[in-house]
């Protein structure tokens, strides 16, 4: 609330419209209209002491030179999440078990710590399944957790090597498209035979039309008299 902050200063203390249109980032010419009561609204000011914004002490400093400059106090940072699970929004949080399950059955070597940070659930979740002690087992699926949307495949595979690397196993791969890939290798194979043979066949009336002025063009019955 710059304005609300201006007005409070104007009237509260000795600082020079400079010094408060620096603080508040405002223009001169509005600091100026604040005080001569000419701004297009009545603002109620709000003390920047009280809002924690500034101290007495700055002010004073302020008040004794005019070339300085107010610095307003910092708050205390914000608190930025680390550690711990990956959140989940609530609408895919009921589908967590399901992607858990599908790991536990499909890649074993993968440690309940990496499912809770890939998933963003707990250990004890995670055992409970393993354990199919869990309170909902009979209506758990096990789901693919990319199609869930709980991570991504780059992440998953990812997770999975890496598991696979410490276990001493070779890392597993991808053969869920191979058979389409089958299908489309021979369906490329097939189109450019076809192409060729197109080719070829436009290649051949193209030589047919070529020889065909040097055949005869006598109407019937008529004898060429230069062919013996």
């Amino acid at each position: 609330m710059p304005h609300a902050t201006a007005s409070w200063l104007v009237d509260n203390t000795a600082l020079s419209f400079e010094q408060i249109a620096d603080f508040c980032g405002l223009h001169i010419l509005e600091i100026q209209a604040i005080a001569d009561d000419t701004a297009a609204t009545k603002l109620t000011g709000r003390d920047p002491v009280r809002a924690h914004e500034l101290t007495l002490e700055e002010i004073e400093k302020g008040q004794a030179d005019p070339n300085y400059r107010l610095k307003i106090i910092k708050g205390p940072e914000q608190m930025r999440r680390t550690r711990g699970p990956r959140y989940t929004p609530v609408s895919k949080r009921q589908d967590k078990p399901d992607g858990i399950a599908w790991i536990i059955r499909n890649h074993p070597e993968v440690s309940d710590a990496q499912i809770g940070k890939l998933i963003g659930t707990t250990r004890a979740t995670i055992g409970a399944i393993r354990d199919r002690t869990h309170w909902n087992i009979g209506n758990i699926t096990p789901k693919d957790p990319v199609t869930l949307g709980l991570t991504t495949q780059r992440e998953l595979d990812a997770v999975v090597a890496k598991a696979a690397k410490a276990a001493g196993l070779e890392a597993p791969t991808d053969e869920r498209l191979d058979g389409d890939r089958e299908a489309l290798i021979e369906q490329l194979r097939a189109e450019r035979e076809t192409a060729e043979r197109d080719l070829a066949a436009a290649h051949a009336a193209e030589a047919g039309e070529a020889a065909a002025p040097s055949e005869s063009r006598l109407p019937p019955g008529v004898v060429d008299p230069f062919k013996h």
